[in-house]
């Protein structure tokens, strides 16, 4: 039996300011801070015993908040002591994540918002069909977090052959 398709609730990102971060993600990408900046220590409440399963002992404490997709994507953010910039932020040799992607009808004006914001465009905005207005652009956010700007649904983009 195939197993249905499953739904995607969140993804975390480490970044080196939470307050900075938070505002662009809220004032710049439109997210909404469903949990503002908190900070987390290590104990032994439920979430500092949670954190030990996940990070180890010794974690010591770090900074939280939660937003939220227009499409009820979680969104958190964390910042951790020691947080440093990875040397490639594009690793895409490198097994895991490299980017994410967000869809907003207006590619170009979102994209304009971004470099404002410190943000940077990493390559002209392109069009995956001559005869359609599908348009993509990768980019990072002020910390060097790279994602993708898609001016349609993933299912749109892709159904008529985007490579052809």
């Amino acid at each position: 039996m195939t197993p249905t398709p499953r739904t995607f609730s969140h993804i975390g990102l480490s970044v080196p300011d939470l307050d900075r971060a938070t505002e662009f993600y809220r004032d710049v990408m439109g997210f909404y801070v469903i949990m503002p900046p908190t900070e987390i220590a290590e104990d032994d409440t439920d979430i500092g015993v949670m954190c030990n399963d996940v990070f180890g002992p010794g974690w010591g404490r770090f900074r939280i908040a939660h937003l939220a997709t227009a499409d009820r994507i979680g969104f958190e953010l964390f910042e951790f002591q020691g947080n440093h910039a990875a040397e490639d932020n594009l690793p895409f040799r490198q097994t895991g994540l490299f980017h994410f992607a967000i869809q907003d009808p207006d590619v170009e004006g979102l994209l304009a918002k971004i470099v404002a914001a410190g943000g940077r465009q990493r390559m002209p905005v392109r069009h995956y069909y001559k005869d359609k207005p599908y348009r993509m652009v990768y980019v990072e956010d002020p910390f060097g977090i790279v994602f993708e700007l898609y001016s349609h649904s993933y299912e749109l983009t892709y159904s008529a052959g985007a490579y052809n």
